[in-house]
């Protein structure tokens, strides 16, 4: 008797979905195997599947019309078919997906040696290990932390592409063109002949900010939404986003428009009782319409004023900060950057400067340009104690340090993962007072940072980095920091020691 996990799912959701299952279940039903259907119907994944069932299924079955995200399933064996191939003729695609998992059974063995023996590489597997980390915290999300990380996933690209085409218009056309008038479209073609630059540079910053920008709070709203209440709560969690933006409560009236649409669906969606037959009407219909009501109403009566004036007032407090009173807050995001490297603590930095920087009516940029700056240093002052300092590191270190530069240069802060993993109690102060640094210098300066991601990749773009000398400046001396921290705590590693871990690996 086999042991089967599925998924069907059909582009409207409704009727294929749940006959794709039934197909699957009477087929497995007359051949005498087990099996669990996760149906990811318009009213979302129901049935789902577990990591404990998957990993004890003999085959995994995708019956869909539709993409599904297969990342769950990366060391099974996979059987697609279609829903009507399902529907049709369960036993057929039973058999034929037992027949596929007993044929590749010795191909999947030899390609798991294979990749065991390719991250036996020292670089390939530091990367592996940075990875596995990055997944490992992503599986431990729970709750509104992982709906809210969920959310700010989906923003962050609209936010990079419309923050890099900003800071190109004002490179080309001057800041003076977030004033031109861009009510008719049309004038920008028209005007191209008589002021190519200015007609470009208002094409970029049409681009940018009123169609890049214009919409990362209701895809932030929406997706957070979509985190807890899976496809119905996708239109109710946007709606209440364009609202926050309407009502200039912002990043933080999206994230409450975000989590009141969720909740409000996931829990219309299981109390809510219909007959057989009038079911298809829930995801079309009941839970768009009354979600989208009832968030609607609230945003504009209950959440939107209060909100805003707070969103304003934390606004006002952080563009008065200069100096030493600037420092402490980028020391702070410095310390919080570099305390998990990825973690918790590390995004909520993060989500916080990101939505400063993203304020539609009173954006604050200095908060965002430590909080990169000090993400950058740990695996840059790691990558630089290896080569200084090699007799304080064992050679996967010294070897996994290289590939470091590069995650430190691409503001991957997680790039410091496994050496901390290794020493935690020398490596997480050493880097935290590096990223402190970074923060405080950054802040001090005045530095400003114009998109939330990028790294060196995008700091000699013009108008991106606001005192870009000092911002370099600040993180090279929080990576001199790190690495000095390092070679006072770190101490050098036996002869013996080395032997040892050569053993183990």
């Amino acid at each position: 008797m086999a042991r089967i996990v599925a998924i069907t799912s059909c582009p409207t959701g409704i009727a294929h979905t749940f006959m794709a299952a039934e197909g699957l279940q009477r087929g497995a039903e007359a051949l005498g195997h087990t099996i669990k259907v996760e149906t990811q119907g318009s009213v979302g994944a129901q049935n789902t599947l577990t990591p404990e069932e998957i990993a004890a299924a003999d085959v995994v079955i995708i019956a869909a019309d539709t993409k599904v995200d297969l990342r769950r399933f990366s060391a099974k064996t996979v059987y697609e078919t279609s829903t009507s191939a399902a529907i049709k003729d369960g036993q057929t695609v039973i058999r034929e997906a037992l027949a596929r998992a007993a044929a590749t059974a010795g191909q999947v063995s030899a390609s798991a040696s294979g990749a065991a023996r390719a991250e036996s590489g020292e670089s390939s597997g530091y990367l592996a290990r940075v990875q596995q980390a990055k997944a490992a915290q992503a599986q431990a999300r729970r709750g509104p932390y992982k709906h809210l990380l969920t959310g700010v996933s989906y923003m962050i690209p609209f936010v990079v592409a419309g923050g890099i085409l900003i800071a190109l218009a004002f490179a080309i056309a001057g800041y003076r063109i977030a004033f031109y008038d861009t009510s008719n479209l049309t004038t920008l073609t028209t005007g191209f002949s008589a002021n190519p630059l200015q007609s470009v540079g208002a094409a970029l910053f049409v681009i940018g900010a009123k169609a890049g920008f214009l919409l990362f709070v209701p895809i932030l709203s929406g997706f957070i939404a979509y985190s807890i209440a899976d496809r119905p709560g996708i239109a109710p969690g946007m709606i209440g986003g364009v609202l926050a933006s309407l009502t200039g409560s912002g990043f933080l009236g999206g994230i409450i428009a975000g989590f009141l649409a969720g909740y409000l669906v996931y829990w219309m969606n299981r109390s809510i009782r219909l007959p057989s037959n009038l079911a298809g009407l829930m995801p079309v219909l009941i839970l768009p319409l009354f979600g989208s009501l009832i968030v609607g109403l609230l945003m504009l009566y209950v959440v939107g004023t209060p909100v805003a004036l707070l969103n304003q007032a934390l606004v006002n407090g952080l563009k008065d900060l200069q100096g030493a009173n600037a420092a402490v807050l980028g020391l702070i995001i410095g310390l919080m950057m570099a305390f998990d490297m990825g973690g918790p603590v590390n995004k909520a930095a993060y989500a916080f400067s990101t939505g400063l920087l993203l304020d539609a009516h009173n954006p604050v940029y200095l908060p965002m340009a430590a909080a990169m700056a000090a993400g950058m240093t740990p695996p840059l002052g790691l990558a630089l104690a290896t080569l200084l300092f090699k007799n304080r590191f064992t050679p996967d270190e010294r070897e996994a340090g290289k590939a470091a530069w590069v995650l430190g240069l691409s503001f991957i802060t997680e790039g410091a993962i496994p050496f901390a993993a290794n020493d935690p109690f020398r490596v997480i102060p050493s880097i935290m007072v590096g990223s402190a640094v970074t923060g405080a210098l950054s802040a001090f300066f005045g530095c400003q940072l114009h998109v939330p991601h990028g790294g060196i990749w995008v700091m000699f773009l013009p108008g991106v980095v606001g005192n870009l000398p000092q911002y370099l400046l600040s993180i090279v001396v929080g990576t001199l920091v790190t690495t000095g921290m390092l070679f006072v705590l770190k101490r050098p590693i036996t002869v013996e020691q080395e032997r040892l871990e050569a053993a183990l690996a």
